[in-house]
């Protein structure tokens, strides 16, 4: 489906205010991420907000599942506006979110929305009114909900109902079909009872979170037809490394290019110690390759062959790739339209200056037993040809100055 048709549906989804970031509508579709830190360690929290912040996240969820958690928020959002970061805090309530929003009204006000889990909000005859309790909170803030089904936390009691009443079939469905019907009933009966409250769609995000591939599929495709609400995509426990990165992506990006889902999460399990800011580049990386936003200059490089026994061309490429990471915040204020700039680091003359003269600016570097120059493309010409041993900073320079000149002062 190209973009334009894919923009079009997702044009009448409510479009939702979280501070200042926009979801659904017309409105590019949204990264966000989560801490794992205490987030009544306030330093802690405060400094991993900071550093998915600056890879780009732009919604941030944070636990609040005790009062010292709740205590701390105002002082995280405090310590933020302060170091100039304004991206929104989301606080994830489960099973006391009601207590604690009464009790710490601070909390309710700092935050940018609210995370409420309609399978965890109240059991029985307390459901309902802990649920209430929650939205005419929100209400009172004037701050909008997601309501976020997770399957292993699913509302046992319409579970337990839709499979009674299967079982009462002739031909009953199966256990698998029955469970994604109950998440959806779950997110839009709940969502309708926030409604019926006074909590306006415009105020409400629908996620239905499960850790299956083609479940997740299936109940989103739903959750799509028979609602407009804007809709938060994520596959849950996705896993760890490329697992989870391959997961993410064969489920996110079959949703969105039908035009599904207007902000998402990717839920890697990092390494002990590992970067929690990578699901925060893999979730831009699969909305930049589906050419549905621009976030970072693509670098396109071979994979390397028996042509290419030299590491030249890899140890030129992952430099090229950090060096535009690490410009990229100037030249988001400086040189905006060069989030969409392409550049190639080949590695020999079978397919490097053919694909060099396709990116906007390209090198193309000698194979083995090639003569050792390396010639330069910009917009389709050849302009220089490098030699010696300082090729990677000749490149950088030319980088920069392209930057400079295509895209310098303009969007």
């Amino acid at each position: 489906m190209p973009d334009q048709q894919v923009l079009s549906v997702r044009k009448n989804v409510t479009r939702v205010m979280v501070g200042r970031i926009a979801i659904g509508g017309a409105a590019p579709i949204v990264v966000q991420s989560m801490t794992n830190t205490d987030t009544a360690d306030i330093a802690a929290t405060v400094s991993q907000v900071a550093d998915l912040a600056a890879a780009g996240s732009e919604l941030v969820r944070v636990t609040v599942d005790r009062d010292d958690a709740a205590k701390a928020i105002p002082h995280i959002r405090e310590k933020l506006d302060a170091l100039g970061i304004d991206v929104p805090l989301v606080g994830d309530f489960h099973y006391i979110g009601h207590k604690l929003l009464t009790a710490h009204p601070a909390c309710a006000e700092a935050l940018g929305k609210f995370r409420i889990n309609p399978g965890n909000v109240g059991f029985k005859d307390k459901r309902s009114s802990q649920f209430a309790q929650m939205i005419e909170i929100a209400i009172q803030h004037k701050k909008p909900v997601r309501i976020g089904v997770n399957w292993g936390s699913l509302d046992q009691d319409l579970l337990q109902t839709l499979m009674d009443a299967n079982g009462a079939l002739a031909e009953p469905l199966g256990a698998d079909l029955v469970m994604r019907e109950a998440i959806v009933q779950s997110a839009l009966r709940s969502a309708d009872e926030a409604e019926k409250i006074g909590l306006g769609r415009d105020r409400i995000i629908l996620s239905a979170k499960v850790s299956a591939v083609q479940d997740l599929i299936a109940v989103y495709r739903e959750l799509s037809a028979r609602s407009n609400h804007a809709l938060h995509l994520g596959l849950t426990e996705a896993g760890m490394g490329s697992k989870g990165i391959v997961a993410s992506t064969a489920a996110l990006s079959i949703l969105l290019q039908e035009g599904i889902g207007d902000t998402i999460r990717i839920s890697l399990t990092p390494a002990p110690g590992g970067d929690r800011t990578e699901e925060v580049r893999v979730g831009q990386e699969i909305l930049q390759t589906m050419g549905l936003r621009s976030f970072l200059p693509t670098v396109i490089a071979c994979p390397g062959c028996g042509r290419t026994t030299s590491t030249v061309f890899q140890e030129l490429a992952q430099s090229i790739q950090s060096y535009i990471r690490e410009r990229m915040p100037e030249w988001s204020n400086t040189s905006p339209g060069a989030k969409s700039m392409n550049v190639a680091v080949m590695g020999c003359i079978v397919n490097g200056p053919g694909e060099s003269k396709h990116a906007d600016i390209g090198i193309s570097l000698p194979g083995t037993g090639e003569e050792p120059a390396a010639p330069v493309f910009v917009d389709g010409k050849k302009t220089v040809t490098l030699r010696g041993p300082g090729i990677a900073d000749d490149f950088k320079k030319l980088v920069e100055d392209y930057v400079a000149n295509r895209y310098g002062g303009a969007d």
